[in-house]
């Protein structure tokens, strides 16, 4: 190799570096597209997981929880929650909030009703069902 960088050196390495990051963002943008539909569950969406996505933007839960990574890291990732805990595990626990334990973070108490907690976990149900190839990589959030 010689001692020093010519013009047309550079230019290729410019040239050949450009072609390679090009072919590399569209070979990445064909996979994608190609196995987004493959991943999508939207058939399993009911009216039951509509109303509990309302209640869970309306109350502004990810103002403070993480769902699937996006999010505040006040309180615990809650993408995988109903994987995690179960659905009866969650009722009792939003029942129980605050739990008045010095020194711990607080949930407020937003009494919901029954049918209401129903919808919120039939929403964290159908959200631990998307397939997220393995994200967030700790099961606990």
């Amino acid at each position: 190799m010689s001692q020093f960088f010519t013009k047309s050196m550079a230019r290729n390495i410019f040239y050949g570096g450009t072609l390679f990051s090009v072919l590399l963002f569209l070979a990445l943008t064909f996979h994608t597209t190609w196995t987004l539909p493959k991943r999508d569950h939207r058939e399993n969406l009911t009216e039951q997981v509509a109303r509990g996505k309302h209640l869970w933007e309306t109350r502004n839960c990810i103002g403070c929880h993480t769902l699937l990574g996006e999010g505040a890291y006040f309180a615990p990732e809650l993408g995988n929650v109903y994987t995690r805990r179960g659905g009866d595990f969650i009722k009792v626990w939003i029942k129980a909030q605050p739990t008045k334990v010095p020194g711990r973070r607080q949930m407020p108490q937003f009494n919901f009703t029954d049918a209401q907690l129903d919808d919120l976990v039939a929403f964290l149900k159908w959200t631990s069902e998307i397939n997220t190839e393995n994200w967030p990589p700790n099961i606990e959030g």
